[in-house]
């Protein structure tokens, strides 16, 4: 049969930010053409976040050790169709960006 398709979490990590603001125009609109081009493929195209607090039993504090940045959702036939998504995402563009791929599993219910 055939396997349903997975969704997948893209998460960005780090990057130096774009030396001026028309580099950084430029790569956001590498990054949207890169979503315009997944079309139904991209479920969710991207969630910016805020700084980030690290939290433990003994509290919180200000900071994650390479935080979260954002993230976006793709639907994908397998892990490596996944990573081939998220190998083209511009955010890699900058220097010392990654980027962190997993699938998103279903919380077994009842």
């Amino acid at each position: 049969g055939v396997k349903a398709l997975a969704h997948y979490f893209i998460g960005y990590h780090g990057g130096e930010q774009p030396a001026t603001p028309e580099d950084g125009k430029a790569l956001m609109g590498k990054w949207m053409a890169w979503v315009k081009d997944l079309g139904p493929a991209m479920i969710n195209p991207g969630t910016p976040l805020g700084p980030s607090t690290t939290v433990g039993v003994e509290g919180a504090s200000e900071g994650f050790e390479n935080a979260l940045m954002g993230f976006s959702v793709v639907e994908a036939q397998d892990m490596d169709s996944a990573l081939k998504i998220a190998q083209s995402c511009p955010h890699l563009l900058m220097k010392g960006a990654t980027l962190q791929v997993a699938e998103m599993k279903q919380m077994p219910s009842g």
